[in-house]
């Protein structure tokens, strides 16, 4: 099957889903320009400001838009094939996906753009603010370890990634003294960096770094600490190899880092960075499909012996991976749940939630702008998830190995793009570049939201315990080392279904919290809209983190019950996986005890929000 009638297909159903769904969503919420939002009502210059609609789109999208749309869809398809992955795509991204972004974002927005755990706790208590942001918390050590794999696995196979990678984190920390301690002019500094970006994919493939020599890097590597035997004895070492886990190390480190620097230093400049290459990554990636089906497409060769892909010829742009291999698979399970929870993003992602009530709310301009940014802005990651399965289809990638497959998608990438007429390793190189970026966005980000959710936990410290809690280098490192354990298994059929399971059931709760808000606004409202997704995201999360945290890895365990880090982090994925389910339940407890009350006529009237006693 030509790949430009997957674009095709996706492009009609996202486009009947924006024309259609999204305007009665519009009619469900009652959105009304003359209603101030939270945004004018408390601007104060530095959190509550209203921006004009495409700038706070570019902000929302680049926020959301990390790692999890691409390594999502590219794992599901090496499992299940492209049309499972496709489907849920095409269906659940305007259904479900697009309704929870949407439904966050407004519900915050009259909320006075306050978090999903302060609206639930308006409505069911303190307990259950706490136990959501406990959540979140958790949640976002499953990011951080997710990606810290990521990226180490990316490093591996694509040194030259490594190197540019480099260079793009060096030229965000230029740019943000340029920007505000030189306090010079924006746009020149902008133009002027961003090329330095992609300079540095050149200079990648000219001087290409790795930590340690595995026998499969490319000829002049620059190799940082000496043979890969010195280092075996690493936690993922024997899983991946000694190169990745040094690279995992660093990765840890850097996630440290970011989470304690003040925004300017790293987080501001590198995210305008970072969304330049979103855009133009995806928009050469698609353009490629379409040009390359139409106007015909010249055959390259593509070989990277880190990656696994030994000299893989490209000659047409079609499906070259199975439409459907099977209902189960031998490392990531069976399809229902674990399809559902695979993509983890792309479809319907429970992180978009904190982003879409933890700032975007506080820069609405006008109550209309949230369809776009919302809902549209949901679709647009569905597109970034599109890319990934067009970038892995093309060449066939293995469905014994799920990392092989991830390491597949930079170089199907490059090979999209060298049908605008760009050599395929500059191509390879620039979109493991795209990819790395996304991941640390999404690693650092995480990180810093998992000290602003202890700081909420902690309040104003009265004890020794509670002061150290709250310091900003004790909670990231926290974070940070907290993900690291995590991922010392180096399964990636363990860690990326947990994390999917847990953003999938926070998704689950953001639908209940929007659910539990329409009930108590009004009576009258239907809430199969919010309702119906939530149902169905509940039971897959439920199974797919019961299967994994009471069956898979204790089964793991006791097959080899010695003291490993794989069998250390195996224990603490199963402990994580249960108290995310213990606190779902309870959450749902509460969501759906109000939502019966708000029906049997108690109204918001006689439901003091807050009340502990609902």
């Amino acid at each position: 099957m030509q790949v430009i009638w997957m674009v095709l297909f996706i492009l009609v159903a996202f486009t009947i889903g924006y024309i259609g769904y999204s305007r009665y969503l519009t009619s469900l919420t009652e959105l009304d320009d003359d209603r101030e939002t939270p945004a004018h009502k408390y601007r104060d210059g530095q959190e509550y400001v209203p921006s004009e609609k495409p700038v706070l789109l570019g902000h929302h999208y680049s926020s959301i838009a990390g790692g999890g749309p691409i390594a999502g869809p590219i794992t599901a398809v090496a499992a299940f094939g492209w049309l499972p992955a496709l489907l849920w795509i095409a269906i659940g991204n305007p259904i479900f996906g697009a309704v929870h972004d949407f439904m966050a974002l407004v519900s915050s927005a009259r909320h006075e753009g306050k978090s999903i755990g302060y609206i639930i706790g308006e409505y069911v208590g303190e307990q259950g603010k706490n136990m959501l942001l406990w959540f979140a918390f958790l949640l976002v050590i499953l990011v951080i370890a997710a990606f810290i794999f990521l990226v180490a696995t990316v490093f591996n196979a694509y040194p030259a990634a490594a190197t540019a990678s480099m260079i793009y984190i060096g030229l965000a920390l230029l740019f943000g003294v340029y920007l505000y301690q030189l306090q010079l002019p924006f746009w020149p500094g902008a133009i002027a960096f961003t090329a330095g970006v992609f300079a540095g994919v050149w200079v990648g493939l000219q001087y290409p770094i790795a930590m340690a020599d595995t026998g499969l890097l490319p000829e002049g590597t620059i190799v940082l600490l000496g043979d890969a035997a010195a280092w075996e004895w690493l936690p993922l070492a024997a899983e991946t190899n000694p190169n990745a886990a040094l690279w995992a190390i660093v990765v840890m480190l850097y996630c440290f880092a970011a989470a304690v620097l003040p925004v300017w230093v790293l987080l501001q400049p590198r995210d305008f960075l970072t969304s330049t290459l979103l855009y133009v990554g995806i928009g050469a990636m698609l353009l490629g499909a379409i040009v390359g089906s139409i106007i015909g497409f010249e055959s390259v060769e593509i070989s990277i012996a880190a990656a696994g892909i030994e000299s893989v010829q490209v000659d047409r742009l079609v499906a070259e991976v199975p439409a459907y291999t099977g209902f189960v698979h031998p490392e990531l399970g069976w399809l229902f749940p674990f399809l559902f929870v695979t993509i983890a993003c792309g479809a319907i992602s429970g992180f978009h939630s904190l982003v879409s009530s933890g700032t975007t709310a506080k820069q609405l301009d006008k109550e209309s702008d949230a369809r776009l940014i919302g809902y549209g802005g949901m679709l647009g990651e569905g597109l970034l998830a599109v890319t990934a399965i067009l970038a892995v289809v093309i060449i066939a990638a293995t469905t014994e190995g799920l990392m092989e497959a991830i390491a597949t998608f930079p170089a199907g990438g490059g090979a999209l793009i060298s049908a605008l007429g760009i050599s395929a390793m500059v191509g390879v190189i620039f979109v493991a570049l795209v990819f790395v970026s996304f991941l640390l966005t999404s690693t650092d980000t995480a990180a810093r939201l998992g000290r602003y959710m202890i700081e909420e936990l902690v309040g104003t410290p009265e004890s020794t315990t509670q002061e150290l809690a709250a310091n900003r280098y004790v909670n990231s490192a926290v974070c940070a080392f907290g993900g690291y354990l995590l991922v010392a298994s180096g399964t990636w059929g363990d860690i990326w279904p947990l994390f999917g399971g847990a953003n999938q059931l926070l998704a689950s709760l953001a639908l209940l919290v929007a659910t539990v808000w329409l009930a108590n606004v009004d009576d009258s409202k239907q809430l199969l809209t919010t309702g119906a997704p939530m149902v169905f995201m509940v039971s897959v999360t439920v199974i797919a983190l019961a299967v994994i945290g009471l069956w898979r890895n204790p089964q793991a365990i006791l097959a080899d019950p010695t003291l490993t880090y794989a069998n250390v982090a195996r224990a603490l994925q199963s402990i994580i996986a249960v108290v995310l389910l213990v606190l779902a339940v309870a959450l749902l407890y509460l969501g759906l005890h109000n939502i019966r009350d708000a029906r049997a006529g108690l109204g918001t009237d006689a439901i003091t929000p807050g009340s502990d006693d609902d």
